[in-house]
């Protein structure tokens, strides 16, 4: 009874202190905060703490993976408990020992996993950080690759691996990654790449000596510093600090207009995935992609892949719609008119045909519904691919189907062919900014508008829900983009290589397209395009259409 009565008087004391240092919500807050359901590893997470709302769906859908033999990248996932209580966290200076000791218990866990260090140049261990609600908000939220990097890390991995052109390209996107999400502009970046290509007279940073990707690497480093940004050098700081802004991410702009847009609860928070990284950067025989269970474009019960992948390239730059991507399946190739001779079930076979295994196992014998499935391969052999993530693709109710007329069509006016993504015929006027929309929406009421956009990314989610139609120059049919506009009913066609895209001009140009005696058309704000997000054509003028 003395040792009982000696354990009340504590609590009652360490009670009437915290209420000194917290207001009454707050403590309630603390009281309710379960620091061990904060975080759980993906290999052994408990039956108290794996269901989706805690895990989110990428989460969730890992340890799932993970159970049943899939080779899922080692890591550790901070749960929703931990995006509830944050406030106390941050402010409770207990409750932060403990999350930051909870961290380095599971960092010291994936070090035995990987055999690497975290924050050692001469074995480095770093971190993909990516957020994960439990209905996924594709690319709304912020993602963080390669995180535990410096100067000195990325010389010991360059020396490691003996290719300074990969150690040095990892550095150049995460420090990318960190100014964007301080508010920096891509187009920041991409002037400083721009300007390095044309000294060095090439046209793809593949092209780039180690020591030139070094120079890029550290003059966007040169330039978030002098916009007042620090990038935290201590890799542990530099954890925190990524899980910091990943979780805050929910609050972002674009992800507050998306959930109003679909109809999420502001409410449930996000989780927050901490893994090993592979890379699809490694070499030219490595790569990323993402690819669906079954053809999004029509109804078939057949697992069938179709989807996009990158050589030579980390998943963000699929994902992201920022680079022209190469198909999966021969059947896609052709069906959708690529003017390319690669796919990865003719140039990485074996990968194809491993992520073929598991899509029929994953539907057939496990009985998951159809899947899109983010992967990364470090060689050309299976063993080399891993899972980065996978969730239910969107099925999209039948809708009527439009297509052209033929009697309003005419050769002459076909201005390029990209990839059709979703919905069928459609004419409308060409719009290049939010402002342009609401412009003809208010000059024109119910007049069709078209997006026309170099690239297409999750920040531009009130243009997409406000538009008709989308066209873009480059992406793929699983691009953050395309994948929004297709869950939002828009008629989509991305990839569009002859497409060249002046926003701030507003203009488009599509290159090499003969007309009379003109090599090039130029399309301005208002001018009537047609599009087909089917087949992918672009055509100049509006065309009738008419349902097919």
């Amino acid at each position: 009874m003395q040792q009982l009565d000696l354990l009340l008087s504590r609590i009652l004391k360490t009670l009437f202190h915290q209420s000194f240092l917290l207001p009454d919500d707050k403590l309630r807050l603390l009281l309710n905060y379960d620091p061990q359901r904060a975080m759980v590893s993906v290999s052994e997470a408990e039956e108290k703490a794996n269901g989706i709302i805690h895990l989110g769906n990428k989460g969730h859908n890992l340890v799932r993976l993970n159970r049943k033999g899939f080779p899922v990248p080692p890591g550790f996932i901070i749960t929703t408990e931990v995006f509830r209580c944050r406030y106390i966290i941050e402010n409770y200076q207990p409750a932060d020992r403990n999350f930051k000791k909870q961290v380095e218990t599971h960092i010291t866990l994936m070090e035995r996993r990987c055999g690497k260090r975290f924050g050692d140049p001469a074995n480095p261990l770093l971190f993909s950080v990516r957020s994960g609600s439990s209905i996924s908000q594709p690319g709304m939220m912020d993602t963080f690759l390669n995180v535990g990097m410096n100067e000195k890390i990325a010389e010991g991995l360059a020396e490691k691996t003996g290719n300074g052109w990969f150690a040095w390209d990892n550095y150049r996107r995460f420090v990318q990654c960190y100014g964007m999400a301080h508010g920096l502009h891509r187009d920041d970046f991409d002037a400083i790449i721009f300007r390095h290509k044309a000294e060095r007279g090439i046209t793809f940073k593949r092209a780039f000596t180690g020591e030139e990707m070094k120079k890029l690497a550290l003059d966007y480093k040169a330039m978030v510093r002098d916009a007042g940004i620090r990038i935290p050098e201590e890799p542990f700081e530099q954890l925190l600090r990524t899980i910091t802004i990943v979780l805050n991410s929910w609050e972002s702009e674009k992800a507050k207009t998306y959930r109003k847009i679909i109809g999420i609860s502001d409410d449930w928070g996000t989780a927050v995935t901490v893994q090993n990284m592979v890379y699809g950067n490694l070499s030219r025989e490595s790569g990323s992609g993402v690819v669906f269970t079954h053809n999004p474009k029509w109804s078939e019960d057949n697992v069938r892949l179709w989807g996009d992948f990158t050589i030579g390239n980390q998943g963000e730059d699929v994902v992201s719609g920022l680079v022209n991507t190469l198909p999966v399946s021969i059947i896609q190739q052709d069906n959708e008119l690529r003017d390319t001779d690669i796919t990865l079930e003719t140039h990485f076979s074996h990968i194809f045909n491993r992520l073929k295994e598991w899509a029929t196992e994953l539907i057939y014998k496990r009985g998951w519904s159809p899947q899109e499935i983010e992967f990364t391969f470090e060689g050309p052999e299976a063993e080399n691919l891993w899972l980065l993530q996978s969730r239910n693709m969107s099925i999209r109710q039948r809708k009527k189907v439009y297509t052209f007329d033929p009697d309003s069509m005419n050769e002459n006016q076909l201005l390029g062919n990209g990839i059709g993504v979703s919905g069928g015929a459609m004419s409308g006027r060409a719009v290049f900014t939010l402002e342009e929309i609401e412009s003809w929406q208010e000059k024109e009421k119910g007049t069709s508008l078209i997006l026309i956009r170099g690239d297409t990314v999750p920040d531009d989610i009130k243009e997409i829900n406000a538009a008709d139609g989308i066209l873009t120059a480059r992406g793929g049919v699983t691009s953050h983009a395309a994948v929004v506009a297709h869950r939002l009913g828009k008629t989509c066609v991305v990839g569009c290589g002859n497409l060249f895209c002046l926003q701030k001009d507003g203009k488009g140009i599509f290159e090499n397209v003969k007309k009379g005696e003109e090599k090039n058309i130029v399309i301005r704000a208002g001018d009537y395009i047609s599009i087909d997000g089917q087949k992918g054509h672009i055509y100049l003028g509006a065309m009738k259409v008419k349902e097919a």
